[in-house]
């Protein structure tokens, strides 16, 4: 039996004896585990707590959090308050906890949902040891505008990419029991829109059609939910004139009623208070009126829930059921955590040094992460005895942390090898020399057989409220690689960053151009591994890259229109309209060949094989794609659409047949009203390694 289930009794007779007072207690969220007001506490007036020092924990500097506060804590709830309701502690446990792996959109980035997994493991395991329950991730939100600074945070613009790497999130925090030391609550976030925010501008309004939003942003939360997600943020957006925290068309009408899901929803932070900005409601206790009444069932650091829930329930403005449902949900959360059967967590459980096995799976999925954008000549990998020159910002091993990229609260910098050590403790090359400055760099150019240099984005150039109003380099980074580029010494661009960027004067200036993302704890070794051939570069771009800032937003999957180009010209008088990169592209060290393309299409879906061919002298891997266009159908259909995908390793010289399949219902589409509609009529396939390239075929589905 279940936690939960052991509970129930248990929960309803701490219902029953529950002031209203202790109820709305039990739904309200304190922001800090600083200065948490006790008495409170003692009082039954505090539910939950995040640990956190300010609502920007992705950018800011945040303390550690050990077992042996929060037991602390945990003892005022349990020992000296009324009913002795144990406490839920919160943590933002985006990408890794002590071991950071590659910031999400990296993750996606890898196709690999297993490696993905296997993060999501080892940081529920390392962050329950610390004394945290629940994690808030995984973000969902499509992201089509790489101005916003959360793309980082999330899985690109795919929703069948996103759903995938949502299951593989969930599975990997949850599946080991929420009650165990192996396993913490996951959260689904920002449901739903958040990424549609207009300019890029983060927390800004974002307009969504119906169909639009059934068919782009609410799949990765729908897989979420059968995947068994315990919690849901809901959104600071607002779309069609309701912000996310008072949507209950959403909230209760999609997510509970449609879905039949039935776990607890949290606001953002504060989230529930600016229902006042938003301009929908009048003061505090409206808002908070509002936000239980959609189905939001915890109030993270508003304050609005305790102070205004009791007078509301007397007024008769918030039926006393509503707040009791909600309040059910918190405490079954509790109970599945196993906090009513032991709420303390043993103060020896904390890493004291990361484990050889965390170190490997991060470098893996690290590796994997990193893309090859660009390599003319053959240039990488780079042969052995050859003499490198680092150079670039980010070789500096001083700002090594930086690469843990955005929302990494307990990565420590001290357990990172930077890329100048792991370069240089490698028996490739003959001599590694290095330069902090741009002058020393050029001239050191000039003395190499190659320079690599390192650039891209500080890790808080992305992230929450940090948007950007261009897609370059940094200053001064594309003028350094520019005159690096006319010394005549082969170059090679490592970029890391948190969003796509507009890379045209990068591939101008370098040979070979590996985009990194932020790769994490072992990035050093990563980087190095793919510099110096010991691991292929794996990624595959989650995003569409443009050519420059004016193609925003871009990207695969968009509608055909009256006058698609090029049938019609173009759209741009300046600029070619393909993007730079399409989504799906990344190199490789060795050489595919798709071939003998077969489709056929049986009552439970499509089922495609292709015959893939490594024609090249390494052995590699390669990430194979199915994408599918619905000819004609009742209403204008994307281009194509990623419905099925699989990493698969071939040997040099050999090949592999590889089938793919697409569920039945996923050729279909779902109507503003979440109705599926699966229409007859023609369907054309392509199977390759991105969305831009690839074998074709077309057949005739009859549901």
């Amino acid at each position: 039996m279940s936690p939960h289930d052991r509970h129930a009794d248990r929960i309803e007779e701490l219902l029953s004896q529950m002031t209203l007072e202790e109820k709305a207690g039990q739904l309200n969220q304190e922001p800090s585990t600083v200065d948490v007001p006790i008495d409170m506490v003692e009082k039954g007036l505090v539910g939950s707590l995040i640990c956190a020092n300010s609502a920007y924990a992705g950018t800011d500097r945040q303390a550690r959090v050990r077992a042996a506060a929060l037991n602390e804590l945990q003892r005022v709830a349990v020992e000296r308050s009324r009913l002795g309701i144990p406490l839920l502690f919160a943590r933002d446990v985006i990408h890794g906890h002590r071991t950071v792996g590659p910031i999400p959109l990296g993750q996606a980035a890898s196709f690999w949902p297993e490696g993905v997994r296997r993060l999501a493991q080892i940081a529920a395991r390392e962050a329950r040891a610390d004394g945290i329950h629940w994690t808030f991730t995984p973000m969902l939100d499509i992201a089509r505008d790489p101005r916003w600074g959360r793309i980082a945070e999330g899985f690109g613009e795919d929703p069948h990419l996103a759903s995938v790497m949502a299951e593989a999130v969930v599975r990997g925090f949850q599946e080991s029991g929420l009650h165990t030391m192996s396993g913490m609550a996951a959260c689904a976030k920002h449901y739903v829109g958040y990424g549609t925010a207009e300019g890029g501008r983060d927390y800004n309004t974002g307009e969504i059609t119906p169909t639009t939003l059934e068919n782009v942003y609410l799949p990765p939360f729908r897989a979420a939910a059968k995947a068994g997600v315990a919690t849901v943020m809901a959104a600071f957006i607002e779309f069609d004139g309701k912000p996310a925290t008072a949507n209950g068309e959403i909230l209760n009408g999609i997510l509970r009623r449609r879905w039949g899901w039935d776990g607890v929803i949290v606001s953002d932070w504060n989230a529930v208070a600016e229902l006042v900005h938003h301009g929908v409601a009048e003061d505090l206790a409206h808002a908070a009126r509002l936000a239980i009444l959609a189905g939001v069932d915890i109030d993270m650091a508003g304050g609005a829930y305790w102070r205004h829930l009791p007078e509301l329930v007397r007024a008769g403005k918030v039926p006393q059921e509503v707040l009791d449902e909600a309040v059910r949900r918190v405490l079954r959360l509790k109970a599945a955590c196993g906090l009513f059967d032991d709420p303390y967590t043993p103060e020896d459980a904390a890493l004291v040094e990361i484990p050889d096995e965390h170190r490997t799976a991060a470098r893996e999925l690290a590796r994997r992460a990193i893309v090859l954008l660009q390599n003319k000549g053959g240039l990488l990998p780079l042969r052995p005895g050859t003499r490198i020159g680092l150079v670039g910002p980010l070789a500096n091993p001083a700002v090594r942390e930086t690469f843990f990229g955005t929302w990494t609260l307990d990565g420590e910098e001290q357990d990172m090898t930077d890329i100048l050590s792991a370069l240089r403790s490698h028996p490739g090359p003959k001599e590694v020399w290095h330069a902090l400055l741009p002058d020393e760099a050029v001239a050191q150019a000039r003395l190499c057989d190659v320079v690599v240099a390192v650039v891209g984005e500080w890790r808080h150039r992305s992230g929450e409220d940090n948007s950007t109003t261009t897609l370059d380099l940094p200053p001064g980074q594309t003028e350094l690689l520019q005159y690096l580029g006319k010394i005549g010494t082969p170059l090679v661009a490592v970029v890391a960053a948190g969003r796509s960027l507009a890379l045209e004067p990068v591939l101008e200036a370098a040979d070979a151009v590996l985009f990194a993302f932020h790769p994490g704890l072992e990035s050093g070794p990563a980087i190095v591994d793919v510099l110096m051939g010991d691991a292929e570069p794996g990624g595959r771009l989650p995003v569409t890259f443009p050519r420059c800032l004016g193609q925003v937003p871009i990207y695969y999957n968009h509608k055909n229109t009256g006058r698609p180009v090029p049938n019609f010209r173009y759209r741009y008088v300046d600029r070619p309209d393909s993007p730079q990169f399409p989504f799906g592209f990344g190199l490789t060290y060795t050489a595919f060949e798709f071939r003998d393309l077969s489709v056929q299409w049986d009552p439970d879906g499509l089922r495609a094989s292709v015959t893939v061919a490594n024609t090249g002298g390494r052995d590699g891997e390669e990430v194979v794609q199915l994408y599918v266009r619905d000819d004609v159908a009742s209403i204008s259909r994307p281009v194509k659409e990623l419905k099925a995908f699989r990493r698969v390793a071939v040997p040099a010289g050999g090949e592999v047949r590889v089938e793919l399949t697409v569920p039945r219902n996923d050729l279909g589409f779902l109507d503003g009203e979440g109705r599926l509609h699966l229409e007859p009529g023609t369907f054309t396939v392509w199977v390759g390694p991105n969305s831009a390239e690839g074998l074709e075929a077309r057949f005739r589905f009859e549901p």
